[in-house]
């Protein structure tokens, strides 16, 4: 094995221990469309960083007893959503994790309100035909029951984007391997919270 391959590694090691520095109690949120990859690329980035993964998800399943399907199909999508605020509300506090939101969740005002006060924000953006080849195959995304996924795929896509894009980071989610994808995520949570500002003018000798 050559040198090269273990001062590669300290390096990524120191940092991911800058990162989880600066980052102190504040968790990463991605966000993004479904499909984007938010809950596979979550996982691995948590684990790169040492930190709990959360699928908001699965938290607000857990917390109704009922599937996402089930909530939407028996309540509707309102009351889904307000469950939805609640349990990001709470999974916002409790120090440093990696989480994981649904597609909607950012769009609601008082949530981008409560990311932007407590957390680092991530966007996977993902293409039209990228979604709709990961998630055509899917049962269980409500918003899709319809008679035309890609056109649902792209009116959500003309609405959300806009508002993602108020993410502190974006990431090009693509068919890549996801590793490749989570040295992207660790990148840009470095510079972006530990790499020194350039010196303005005022400050150069």
């Amino acid at each position: 094995m050559s040198d090269s391959a273990p001062s590669a590694a300290a390096a990524r090691s120191q940092q991911e221990a800058e990162i989880v520095a600066a980052l102190g109690e504040r968790p990463v949120v991605l966000i993004g469309m479904m499909g984007a990859g938010k809950s596979t690329v979550g996982r691995r980035l948590a684990l790169r960083l040492g930190l709990p993964f959360l699928d908001a998800d699965t938290e607000i399943e857990q917390a109704a007893a009922m599937t996402i399907p089930e909530i939407f199909e028996t309540h509707g999508e309102p009351h889904f959503r307000d469950g939805e605020a609640r349990v990001i509300a709470r999974l916002l506090d409790g120090g440093a994790k990696i989480l994981a939101t649904g597609g909607g969740a950012f769009m609601r005002e008082e949530t981008r309100a409560r990311i932007r006060d407590k957390a680092i924000s991530m966007w996977l953006e993902a293409e039209a035909d990228v979604i709709l080849r990961r998630v055509k195959r899917r049962a269980d995304r409500p918003l899709l029951q319809t008679a035309d996924p890609a056109g649902t795929i792209a009116r959500l896509i003309g609405e959300r984007y806009p508002v993602y894009r108020g993410a502190d980071l974006t990431i090009a989610s693509r068919d890549v391997p996801h590793e490749k994808i989570v040295d992207e995520c660790v990148a840009a949570l470095h510079d972006y919270l530990c790499s020194a500002p350039a010196p303005t003018l005022s400050e150069t000798p």
